[in-house]
């Protein structure tokens, strides 16, 4: 028993040292920031769906601090403070497009495409909003619309923490 008492001191003392190390690095502040494109693979339309539809961005390409989430599209903060969020929005062959910032259920910003002469068009926009822990923010595909990607990941949401509260 006595040894297994040591063993874990030992370990415990060895997790602190890399507690400490890890914050020495990042000066004790926070990190947290994601990027993801909307298709790991493959290509064509998403939606149209018959109600307002989070995207799933499964293309992650960095996710620091885990708030992100591909299997429901939605960045879920951790920290509460300050963010800065960017979305893009593509379109092909017959544009048809309207997607959506949302923070918890309220509406922030939109994108929009409608069938015009042209094809192949884009759009994006972004915010800083002040979040609080558990605050939720995702890209929402309005009812009946629908987006297009590829391999060029085109669709993309973005956001990071600027500074904490």
């Amino acid at each position: 028993m006595s040894e297994k008492i040591t063993l874990l001191e030992s370990k415990l003392l060895n997790a602190e040292r890399e507690v400490l190390e890890l914050r020495s690095l990042t000066a004790g502040k926070p990190q947290v920031a994601f990027s993801a494109a909307l298709r790991e693979s493959g290509s064509g339309d998403i939606g149209p769906f018959n109600t307002n539809t989070p995207l799933k961005y499964e293309k992650v390409f960095s996710n620091t601090g885990n708030g992100y989430n591909p299997s429901t599209g939605i960045f879920t903060a951790l920290v509460s403070g300050t963010y800065f969020f960017r979305f893009s929005m593509h379109n092909s062959h017959v544009a048809n497009s309207v997607v959506c910032l949302k923070k918890n259920t309220e509406l922030l910003v939109c994108v929009w495409d409608v069938a015009q002469s042209d094809v192949n068009d884009m759009g994006s926009n972004a915010v800083v909003i002040a979040l609080q822990v558990g605050d939720n923010v995702y890209v929402e595909l309005q009812a009946t619309r629908k987006v297009y990607d590829d391999a060029g990941h085109y669709n993309t949401f973005t956001g990071f923490l600027l500074f904490a509260a």
